[in-house]
């Protein structure tokens, strides 16, 4: 079997919003309440589960590789939203990209942007 990542906890301000913000933005599916989190399926192996935190949180960074077509649809959501984005990790918003930079597959075009807790997010596509 090979090992994958099966869900993970992801802090946030306001855990329902979260999990609606990515199914909108990211294209993700919004599962609702399951236990004490919000959460929003990435895909049939993975789901990010949503926490509330009451105090301030680390900013973490989730990079997500998707299909050319995916990317494209993503990146044009993120433009609609009027997110500000980037080419790269040190420069999230630029509004210039996509980039290219170095992923787990090696070289990808990329675009950086932020959630509404601060993550730093990344799509991908190689």
């Amino acid at each position: 079997m090979t090992t994958v990542l099966d869900h993970t906890i992801v802090p946030a301000k306001d855990q329902e919003e979260s999990a609606r913000w990515y199914s909108k933005i990211l294209g993700f599916k919004y599962e609702g309440q399951m236990g004490p989190f919000s959460a929003a399926r990435v895909n049939d192996t993975l789901v990010f589960d949503f926490r509330t935190e009451n105090e301030e949180f680390d900013s973490m960074h989730y990079a997500f590789a998707m299909s050319p077509e995916e990317f494209d649809a993503t990146f044009q959501r993120v433009k609609k939203a009027k997110i500000p984005f980037g080419d790269g990790p040190f420069d999230i918003e630029n509004m210039r990209g996509p980039g290219v930079t170095m992923g787990a597959k090696g070289q990808g075009k990329a675009v950086y942007f932020r959630d509404p807790n601060g993550h730093v997010l990344e799509i991908k596509t190689y």
